[in-house]
Order: structure tokens, then C-alpha cells, then sequence
């Protein structure tokens, strides 16, 4: 089947090229190709320096049902980054190219525009991707129900190294990031700070009607939510209001508009600002510069005024 979807998709290709691509032997592909003849695929060769098999003109198989926009939509789907980390850049591979051997030459050509001009990247910028040299295990224990105990480097409550039994329920990529969402309390863990994972010989049950996707939404919009529950008070001026999206994201800054007090006499106006915690709320602050004034809580005000007189004699 490979080398007839080869054939297919690239046209008239030497035994050798083939044994090649296939990681076999030329003596295997001329036995393949006399069961592609005798199954009545229209296939023949050609001698000569430019020789090899070929495909009689027309033969193709197809996949139907597919309309162009369809066909071309699932190349938007590859990302061989994250493919790769899972064990699967091969059969990635593999499949985009029986897809593309089955589609109609219109939709064909289609195809390769699309991913001659589109590229997803998932990371984010200015950061590299995490070394996750336990997401294979951790996939594959997923993939069979199997429970798995793992060395875990936790930041809270306390800093270090745990220990988990954990029921594999499902592997997120966010940003770049991966994340195994895992019970029997299923709770989300990042894949990076798995240090050590041993798959046991025990299987789990998944639980009823659990929905990844659901849990994972579910699960932003209460993280994002806890990180608003600690605000501070400043001033922005309208500039510092123009950049917020830049500084803080379209969700925080929707809700800093929330709270946006009238303006005085110079533009500038009062409102409050998500505060996941001190350190974190003043390396924002600092990034608006002076179009913005901390009010509180002291705190705050205190750190910020630390930090920018130590600046400040870096500039003297």
C-alpha cells in the first residue's frame, strides 16, 4: 500500500528509489509490485537511465466526501514539533502522505498551497520549548489505562520533589507547554517538571463521562480567575491604558477596563489591576513605565519603590 500511495503522489520512481523510501530491499518492491499487478492496479515499467515504475494515467484512489476547503483544512492540523515529542512523527508522516496520494489533483494542488503558506508554531515568544523527556512514557501508559508513579518538582505549597500515583487521563499542549491532566483527584501537571515516571503494571478506570476538553477549559477559566482574585490600585494615564493588551492580555485588560474610574484634569485614570502576586504585578507595572502609579497595597508601593531607586542609581 505504501508504495503504490508513493507512486501515486510522486509519479514514476526507480525500484531502487523506492526500496529506498521504503526501507527495503529492490528485490522486495519487484515482488510487490508483480501483487499490485496481479490485484489489477495498472502499473508498468518503463526501461531506460529515466526508467521506472508508474501508475497508468487516471488511476488514483480517492477519498469521498471531501470538498477542496475540507481536504485542504486538515494540513492545518499538522504540528511536527509536538508529533515528534510524542513518538508519532512518523506516522504523521505517513498519513499526510496517503492523504495526499487520495485526494483528487484539484484539491491536490490545494493542498500544497496551503502548506507552502501556512506554519503553525505553538510556542510562545521568547521562550524555548520545555524538555519533556517523560512525555512519551507518560503517553503510552495513557494510552493503555496504566497507572503510573512519578517524581514530581512542585513549586507549592512547598518547593520540591514529590511523589504521585497517578491515573493518566490526558496530555494538553497550551502554549508551547505540555500538561498531563492526571486523577484519582484529577488535577493538571506540567510535563516538564515530571522528573522521573515508571509505568506500573496496574490498569485504572477512566471515570464516567470525564471530557478533557471540558476539564481543561474549566480549568483555565478557574486559574485565570484565581489570578484575579488579589488586585492593585494605580493610575494609568491614556497611554498606559492604550498598552495594556501589550502588557497584560486581552482577558486581564478587559477586566482592568471594568474598573476604570472617571479621568482628572491630566487624562489619567484610577482602576485595578490583577495581581497574581507582588513580584509579579511589579514586573508588569515597570513594563508600563511612567505612564502608571502603584496606589496599593503598600506592599507594592513599597517594592516598586525599591526597585526603581536601585534602577536609578544604575543611571545616574
Amino acid at each position: 500500500m505504501s508504495l503504490l500511495l508513493l507512486l501515486q503522489n510522486r509519479g514514476r520512481m526507480s525500484a531502487a528509489k523506492l526500496a529506498a523510501e521504503l526501507g527495503v530491499t529492490p528485490r522486495t518492491v519487484y515482488r510487490d509490485v508483480e501483487a499490485l499487478a496481479a490485484a489489477g492496479v495498472p502499473i508498468y515499467a518503463e526501461t531506460g537511465p529515466d526508467g521506472g515504475y508508474q501508475l497508468m494515467d487516471g488511476y488514483r484512489t480517492r477519498l469521498t466526501g471531501l470538498t477542496a476547503g475540507e481536504a485542504g483544512s486538515l494540513f492545518l492540523t499538522g504540528l511536527p514539533q509536538p508529533a515528534a515529542e510524542l513518538g508519532l512523527g512518523a506516522q504523521v508522516a505517513a498519513a499526510e502522505l496517503k492523504l495526499m496520494a487520495a485526494l483528487p489533483t484539484p484539491y491536490r494542488d490545494a493542498s500544497v498551497r496551503i502548506r507552502q503558506r501556512f506554519h503553525l508554531d505553538a510556542p510562545g515568544w521568547y521562550r524555548e520549548a520545555d524538555p519533556v523527556p517523560q512525555l512519551l512514557a507518560a503517553a503510552e501508559a495513557l494510552w493503555q489505562d496504566r497507572i503510573v508513579e512519578v517524581s514530581y518538582r512542585r513549586w507549592s505549597p512547598e518547593p520540591g520533589v514529590v511523589t504521585r500515583r497517578l491515573h493518566p487521563l490526558g496530555l494538553v499542549l497550551k502554549a508551547g507547554v505540555w500538561y498531563l491532566v492526571a486523577g484519582p483527584r484529577v488535577r493538571t501537571y506540567r510535563v516538564g517538571n515530571i522528573e522521573r515516571l515508571r509505568t506500573l503494571d496496574e490498569h485504572f478506570t477512566r471515570p464516567d463521562g470525564f471530557d478533557l476538553a471540558e476539564f481543561w477549559r474549566a480549568n483555565v477559566e478557574s486559574y485565570e480567575e484565581s489570578e484575579a482574585g488579589e488586585t492593585a490600585v494605580v493610575r494609568l494615564s491614556p497611554a498606559g491604558i492604550e498598552a495594556l493588551p501589550d502588557i497584560l492580555g486581552p482577558r486581564a485588560t478587559r477586566l482592568v477596563r471594568r474598573t476604570l474610574g472617571p479621568a482628572d484634569g491630566d487624562g489619567w485614570r484610577r482602576a485595578e489591576i490583577p495581581m497574581e502576586s507582588v513580584a509579579h504585578a511589579a514586573a508588569g507595572v515597570l513594563r508600563l513605565g511612567a505612564d502608571a502609579q502603584v496606589l496599593a497595597p503598600a506592599e507594592l508601593v513599597a517594592h516598586l519603590g525599591t526597585t526603581i531607586r536601585a534602577m536609578a542609581l544604575l543611571y545616574p
